[in-house]
């Protein structure tokens, strides 16, 4: 799988194990969904990005954890001749969100980072989560990846950390 990281604003900086955990938890969506030939682009941003994306996109006032903008929408018609890598879409992830909501459950930000990361993914594979019986099939198959990761819902937030951020 072809994954494009970057930070924006550019000047932001953030621990490498946060890009790596999300680069393993896309990684594994793509193992698990068959989905090797894939690109996707992750940007990892803060509060104030994400927020006037979210205001811009959904028309919803407000930081969000993740975004996700999907390529390939509905039924696409066939390319032939073509490179076989087909590109997914973008991921955006509220990496200040992340450490926000990790504290709020308890858990670390590794596993925050990594989840948000899979639903992401999930989104641009066509999962949705706007009617009940989606929302449980999206939450089986977050369940399933996060537990192929070996990063399932119980750990706690005392299971690591560095410089005082659970990681």
């Amino acid at each position: 799988m072809d994954i494009i990281m970057s930070n924006f604003p550019e000047e932001l900086s953030f621990p490498e194990a946060i890009g790596e955990n999300v680069r393993a938890a896309v990684e594994k969506v793509g193992e698990l969904y068959g989905e090797q030939l894939a690109e996707v682009s992750i940007t990892l941003t803060d509060n104030a990005y994400i927020h006037a994306l979210n205001r811009q996109y959904r028309q919803i006032d407000r930081p969000t954890d993740v975004l996700s903008f999907a390529f390939q929408e509905g039924e696409e018609p066939a390319v032939t001749g073509g490179p076989e890598m087909h590109v997914l879409g973008d991921i955006i992830i509220s990496v200040e969100r992340a450490e926000e909501q990790a504290a709020a459950y308890g858990h670390s930000v590794r596993r925050e980072v990594a989840f948000l990361a899979v639903h992401g993914m999930l989104h641009l594979l066509g999962y949705d989560h706007m009617k009940e019986e989606e929302r449980l099939e999206m939450e089986k198959e977050q369940k399933y990846v996060m537990d192929e990761l070996g990063i399932p819902r119980e750990q706690s937030a005392s299971q690591g950390g560095t410089n005082g951020k659970k990681i």
